[in-house]
């Protein structure tokens, strides 16, 4: 059968179009051609912007020997990970079972009946640095299927059983959310930090998103400097490092490097929704024009370089025209070319650019160590002649659950930075998300050009989408933003929470997989499990007192069930003490009642002021829940502060508003 990846929602799929191998996507269809043929399932899985695949795929995939014998011996199908994160997890889990490590592409031989018995990632296509080829593995695996079928399959048996005892629940029995587990938590992770270099642990290093937010919080409850500082050297260091874009803004995926001066070049939507959150946040609680700057910069970027129908593209590629990062890096000679030779010395000089190079090849990523008052025109000439270089491959994919983050960054950081285009742009790929993404009742995970796929939606895409929603409400004050996020809550509840084990979530719906995933620890995006505990963190603030009360409930349950998270991985439960951070202070809850005449002054100051994880609500008396019953006072806008079910008399003013939430948070 002829290659079948042309009419994909994936573009990562359609990169795969071309190919010799007769390719599938992961349907009953081609699960039942193997066991029609009766030979093994090759299943390859990466995504549009990762390096190595596009090395496997020039290597072996375009190959038309190598395709021949992947057509002959097996059912070849191709998943893009960022589309079906189901599929990606159970058989990622398998990898790192059998092989101690992971990464993409990962490479699979399945059972017809969807069982791993061999798992891999990147294979050369001639042997080397002692692995075998890509050619020698298929060898070897279609002859061990021949000749020792009853073998394999017993070994897919116990990996299938092994996989669905991997998912099982977080205990419930775990430690008491409460300060003393924060700051353990908090504790430990800064034991961890590279106070030279910024950043936990060693190289490679990821932008560590969540932690970074949930460090935020922690400082702004306890009033601890350490959290803070640590932040402040982590985002200095980044912002001024190779991994982030001195000219064009946006992050990359990580460093190579412990100093974060060489990046694997790929830029994802996701991290820079996150890193758009934490700084936007920095901004409002330290006098320092950097993180104030960067918000700014990672908006254009988002604006500028993956704006597309439907929302946000996922992502940028690493390699344009086949070299990995050659957008980016300049040598000494391409700076003079551009601004001359007395601008391009100084320019050299700025951004660390040297003749031996940081790079490859003589060529330096761009770094910036102090902000000088040339630094934005030299930025502007140098990003108007990169324009004229290959640019990276985009993959246009909108992903429900990355695009939803980005909303409620956006949202946060707008309203409290005073950016109130950030606030429409917010609202506008959250409606066009809400148009596309929800079909009949079924949130779908992805989209590409305004056309939906297929791929149900996920818990992380649920969950980020309702707290997405319950963020614009709380900026704009548009309750229908509210009435459909309580309402995706519960449909996310009733499809994914686990029925026998309270607190505890599925990360896929129920399906036909081998196994039903979930990995409640944080990785590069939050978990599921810790996106629902923020979602209904918020909701329980929101909604009136029947539901509200229900959520309640569900938050403590499940923080309880992340609280072994906390106590023995904190660095993978960043957005885990995030939330729990904001449930210790209730979460709280300011409801500013205005008057008819009312300037908004106060509401904007509300947002500036108040500590992360808060619910900011505005509006006339008996609005919305938060304001019943609460109106001005003596014809001014008057906030309502209030720690749970313990609340403070209303103020009229900001300083009055700063005292009083400075007041709760030392509660």
């Amino acid at each position: 059968m002829p290659n079948q990846l042309s009419a994909s929602s994936s573009p990562y799929l359609r990169q795969h179009a071309d190919n010799p191998v007769d390719w599938r996507e992961w349907t009953d269809a081609a699960l039942e051609e193997s066991v029609r043929r009766d030979v093994p399932i090759l299943l390859s899985v990466g995504y549009a912007a990762c390096h190595w695949c596009h090395v496997m795929a020039h290597e072996s995939f375009e190959d038309a020997d190598t395709a021949a014998q992947m057509n002959r011996d097996f059912v070849c199908i191709k998943v893009d990970r960022e589309e079906r994160p189901d599929i990606d997890a159970i058989y990622m889990n398998a990898t790192v079972a059998m092989t101690r490590q992971g990464g993409w592409p990962m490479t699979c031989f399945l059972t017809p009946s969807g069982e791993p018995f061999y798992c891999g990632t990147y294979f050369p296509d001639t042997p080397r640095g002692g692995m075998p080829s890509f050619r020698q593995i298929l060898s070897a695996v279609t002859q061990a299927w021949t000749t020792r079928r009853s073998e394999i399959e017993s070994m897919g048996a116990r990996v299938r059983e092994a996989l669905s005892d991997a998912a099982s629940a977080l205990p419930a029995g775990g430690v008491d959310v409460d300060e003393r587990l924060l700051d353990y938590a908090v504790t430990t992770v800064l034991g961890d930090e590279d106070q030279a270099a910024g950043g936990f642990g060693g190289p490679p290093k990821f932008p560590p998103s969540a932690l970074l937010e949930g460090l935020l919080r922690h400082y702004e409850r306890s009033g601890d400097a350490a959290p803070l500082q640590a932040v402040m050297r982590t985002t200095d260091a980044m912002a001024r490092g190779g991994i982030y874009d001195q000219l064009g803004g946006g992050f990359s995926r990580y460093a190579v490097d412990n100093d974060w001066v060489v990046p694997h070049f790929e830029k994802m939507l996701y991290d820079n929704a996150q890193l758009l959150r934490v700084y936007g946040h920095l901004a409002r609680i330290v006098d320092d024009p950097l993180s104030g700057r960067i918000a700014e910069e990672i908006v254009d970027f988002l604006r500028r370089d993956l704006r597309v129908v439907g929302g946000f593209a996922s992502s940028l590629d690493a390699d344009a025209a086949g070299v990995e990062g050659s957008t980016y890096v300049w040598t000494p000679a391409q700076l003079r070319e551009v601004l001359g030779d007395e601008d391009g010395d100084w320019a050299a000089a700025l951004f660390g650019v040297t003749e031996a190079g940081t790079f490859e090849h003589g060529a330096s990523t761009l770094q910036l160590r102090t902000d000088p008052d040339r630094y934005a025109d030299v930025r502007r000439r140098l990003l108007t002649a990169r324009a004229s270089r290959p640019q990276p491959p985009r993959d246009d994919k909108v992903v429900t659950g990355w695009n939803a983050m980005a909303v409620t960054a956006l949202a946060e950081a707008g309203a409290a930075l005073g950016h109130s285009d950030w606030v429409d742009l917010a609202v506008e790929v959250l409606t066009e998300l809400v148009d596309s993404h929800l079909v009949d009742g079924q949130l779908r995970r992805s989209s590409l050009g305004g056309v939906v796929g297929a791929p149900l939606a996920a818990l992380d895409d649920h969950a980020a989408l309702v707290t997405a929603m319950l963020t614009v409400y709380q900026v704009t004050g548009e309750t229908s933003w509210c009435d459909k996020g309580l309402a995706l809550l519960d449909e996310a509840i009733e499809t994914f929470a686990d029925p026998d084990e309270a607190g505890a979530w599925f990360d896929a719906a129920q399906g036909t997989l081998i196994a039903r995933p979930r990995d409640p620890a944080d990785g590069a995006t939050p978990s599921g499990a810790s996106l629902v505990a923020e979602a209904t963190l918020v909701a329980s603030a929101l909604a009136r007192m029947g539901p509200a009360t229900r959520y309640a409930s569900i938050v403590d349950e499940t923080l309880t069930r992340g609280s072994v998270l906390l106590a023995k991985v904190p660095r993978s439960a960043g957005h885990w003490l995030a939330v729990a951070e904001a449930r210790r202070d209730g979460p709280i809850q300011v409801a500013i009642a205005e008057d008819s005449r009312s300037s908004g002054e106060l509401a904007t100051a509300a947002r500036r002021l108040a500590p992360g994880g808060a619910i900011v609500v505005s509006g006339a008396r008996d609005s919305q829940p938060l304001l019943d019953g609460r109106g001005p006072v003596k014809g001014h806008d008057a906030a309502y502060v209030c720690r749970g079910a313990v609340c403070d008399l209303p103020v009229v003013n900001a300083n009055d508003l700063a005292a009083a939430l400075t007041r709760e948070v030392a509660n």
